[in-house]
């Protein structure tokens, strides 16, 4: 199941998820370029597939894999991190079984560590 939810990551998730994060962030912060809301838009709507996907998954275990913290969840947190500061990070409230993951996640002494070193 890690292997399973590493290509789901890699292949759904991460798709989804990163061009909110290059347009809300990386785009107009770091190389002066405006956030093209279209394309937001977009991510947001393949996003919300993708989290539909995920909030099933995640109503029967703690973790992607099971009821273990394994590489599979780790593999989320950078993008995920930046998310949670672009203005569209409440899209996360409307899967609470998502929600609580990422507080998990996000919650561990090694994700809090690796945040301090993070820009968001």
């Amino acid at each position: 199941m890690v292997d399973v939810w590493t290509e789901v990551e890699a292949h759904q998730y991460n798709p989804a998820i990163s061009p909110v994060v290059y347009e809300c962030l990386i785009n107009p912060v770091m190389r002066g370029i405006p956030t093209n809301h279209k394309a937001v838009d977009e991510s947001l709507g393949n996003l919300r597939k993708v989290l539909d996907v995920y909030e099933a998954r995640l109503s029967k275990s703690k973790y992607l894999a099971g009821d273990f913290f394994s590489f599979a969840d780790l593999n989320h947190f950078p993008f995920t991190y930046y998310f949670m500061a672009t203005p569209h990070a409440s899209l996360f409230d409307s899967y609470p079984h998502v929600k609580a993951w990422w507080e998990s996640l996000a919650s561990r002494p090694s994700a809090k560590k690796l945040s301090a070193s993070m820009k968001a």
